[in-house]
């Protein structure tokens, strides 16, 4: 699955969360968070800390990986901020 923006990743986790039919409080109970914690990440992900990211991708038992980009990215559809 390809990922271009914080929206996209924080859907596909809360698309996986749903899919193994944890709710956002049980997520938060694995992870040592608040489920207001998740929900945030989940509605609002641009201000999320990585370490955030990262417990919710254990929790998940999902893993990061990171590819080099074939083309340009379409602003459009993805971050614009450069770093």
């Amino acid at each position: 699955m390809r990922i271009t923006s914080p929206q996209m990743l924080s859907q596909a986790l809360r698309d996986a969360r749903i899919q193994r039919k944890l709710s956002q409080q049980a997520t938060a109970r694995q992870t040592g968070m608040k489920q207001t914690t998740v929900s945030a990440f989940e509605n609002h992900p641009d201000g999320t800390r990585i370490e955030t990211l990262f417990k919710l991708l254990s929790a998940l038992d999902l893993e990061l990986h990171l590819a080099k980009r074939d083309s340009e990215p379409d602003k459009s559809q993805g971050w614009d901020q450069e770093w």
